[in-house]
């Protein structure tokens, strides 16, 4: 498809209607999912294959100074939740993580956003609620420490909003579905024993992204993810991008939105960055010319658990999530070049044997 100016922005197919992710029986890709769309379209249907499907929503919300996370996951084996904070001024970090059995309830819609989610467990109460103009989080948990903490959130969801809705094809039985959704506008707290935090009140805005993923992934596999958001050169934007394991697919995660509206970006970006440095700068571009941005790290959001071993080793996972701003150039697939200065986001890095 190419833009009013031109630009190319993208060979994948867009897909305007709702769409089964598997076929009948669970198990392969149907057919019929292979693309991209502005709207979350697809239904989960990961009805085959029990143990190796993976399901999760990833909340990510930055209020200047103040990074939280909100993590809802079912990996058909276990169910895993966590809130996450950090002071990106001070580095003073918390929240509360748990594992639970799969019998303990946690389960995620086929149809992300369509049913409350919830869990109350081994210190940590968490829930998730949708309606059409906000996704509420309510969390309250014990800090290492003895300190009660409780988080209040609303993220909206502006009118006409779009977001990257797209399928990652590895092969007819591994595949996953993801919707990333970025610039929406949060208001709520945060509050961890005496200290709280008003989510909209940083100079820049309290911004909220949801990360979904519904699929059955290779067992070694490393990917790259990042983008921001925030109002700079006169625009709200939200950036997505991602790398690695989208490679050879001919399907990526990349786009920008401007205003609302998505440009679809299918070409593999550039990523340089160093992984035994991460808080050196991090740049992404485009090699068509519509992402040109650095990300200047705050914060290194590091960890590791088992051993990496890609063949007969155990499971292990490594992960350099860093925080910071960004700035450069985008430019939509209609030509409009908007400047990015300060804009609130964030890059990983993650190495994972599942």
């Amino acid at each position: 498809a190419r833009g009013r100016h031109g630009l190319v922005t993208t060979h994948e197919d867009e897909l305007t209607l709702p769409v089964d992710l598997c076929t009948p029986d669970g198990v392969h890709l149907n057919p019929a999912a292979r693309g991209w769309s502005r709207v979350p379209l697809h239904r989960a249907n990961l009805d085959g294959l029990r143990g190796r499907n993976k399901r999760w929503d990833y909340w990510c919300i930055q209020a200047g100074d103040l990074v939280v996370s909100a993590v809802y996951a079912d990996i058909d084996v276990i169910g895993l939740a966590d809130v996450y904070w950090v002071d990106l001024a001070s580095g003073e970090a918390g929240g509360r993580s748990i594992i639970a059995a799969p019998d303990a309830g946690i389960r995620l819609p086929e149809r992300c956003g369509t049913a409350p989610l919830s869990v109350d467990h081994d210190g940590l109460a968490l829930r998730l609620t949708d309606d059409p103009s906000a996704t509420r989080i309510e969390a309250t948990w014990t800090e290492a420490d003895g300190r009660p903490g409780r988080l209040s959130a609303e993220i909206g969801r502006p009118d006409g909003l779009e977001s990257v809705n797209v399928v990652i094809p590895w092969s007819d039985d591994e595949f996953n579905f993801t919707s990333k959704q970025w610039a929406r506008p949060v208001v709520g707290q945060l509050s961890v024993g005496e200290r709280t935090w008003v989510l909209d009140a940083a100079p820049d805005g309290a911004w909220g992204a949801l990360d979904v993923g519904r699929g059955r992934w290779p067992s070694v596999i490393r990917w790259n993810w990042g983008g921001g958001h925030g109002s700079t050169g006169g625009h709200v934007v939200g950036v997505q991008f991602g790398a690695k394991w989208t490679e050879g697919t001919g399907f990526t995660e990349n786009g920008i939105v401007v205003d609302g509206r998505v440009s679809k970006i299918g070409r593999e970006l550039t990523w340089d960055y160093d992984w035994d440095r991460p808080l050196d700068p991090w740049t992404v571009t485009d090699p068509d010319g519509q992402i040109e941005l650095v990300l200047t790290p705050r914060f290194d959001k590091h960890s590791a658990l088992g051993d990496l071993g890609t063949g007969d080793g155990d499971l292990g996972s490594e992960t350099h999530q860093v925080f910071g701003t960004w700035s450069g150039r985008i430019v939509t697939d209609d030509g409009i070049e908007v400047a990015v200065d300060g804009l609130q986001g964030f890059a990983e890095e993650a190495r994972q044997h599942w």
